[in-house]
């Protein structure tokens, strides 16, 4: 069996596919608004220095990585423990050397890989105008302009992703998590432009 496949058994044996898609969503949302209030923040404060603003993101980037990776793996680890032991009890046996024991062990790490991969790929995807125009790339828009629209398109994708999965309009849920990202945008530049 190969790794992915076998991946995809211990997901599927333990039911958690479903928990590492939604694991992926929030925290990629997590990472896009942040990103979107860190640039914004430093649009209403007229920052140019591009270096800075990067090293910001990149800072606030990591931390989101590492705080989805640890504390879903901590969570998790706990949530596999308890059915294991559940499901000992029941079969009165030691599933510990089994495929479940197997799965306690390796669903946390995956499901804290992929909860904290998420922030860190889409912050760098939006990243990618600032890096460019630091790099001497000439852009159709400034640059944090740029990494904005860049921002909210990835919220935008993130909702039609939702509804694709929950089976409803994507564009209605696209709209919907563009939304919330125009309002954080909005309530950013109100409250740190005052």
């Amino acid at each position: 069996m190969s790794l992915l496949s076998r991946v995809i058994f211990l997901l599927h044996i333990t039911r958690t596919h479903g928990i590492a898609r939604r694991y992926f969503v929030v925290n990629g949302f997590d990472g896009a608004l942040t990103m979107l209030g860190i640039i914004v923040g430093f649009t209403v404060s007229a920052s140019t220095d591009l270096v800075l603003i990067i090293n910001a993101c990149l800072g606030a980037a990591i931390a989101l990585a590492v705080s989805g990776v640890s504390s879903a793996y901590v969570s998790e680890t706990a949530e596999r423990r308890r059915e294991l032991t559940a499901l000992e009890s029941s079969m009165i046996a030691d599933l510990e050397e089994s495929l479940h024991g197997e799965a306690v062990r390796w669903v946390p790490l995956l499901i804290g890989l992929v909860n904290g991969s998420a922030p860190l790929i889409i912050s760098i995807v939006i990243l990618v105008p600032l890096w460019l125009a630091s790099a001497g790339v000439s852009l159709p828009m400034p640059p944090l302009y740029a990494a904005i629209l860049v921002a909210l398109l990835s919220t935008f994708l993130l909702g039609v992703f939702l509804g694709r999965i929950g089976g409803t309009s994507w564009l209605r849920s696209g709209v919907r998590t563009l939304s919330i990202a125009l309002l954080t945008a909005a309530l950013i530049y109100v409250f740190a432009g005052s």
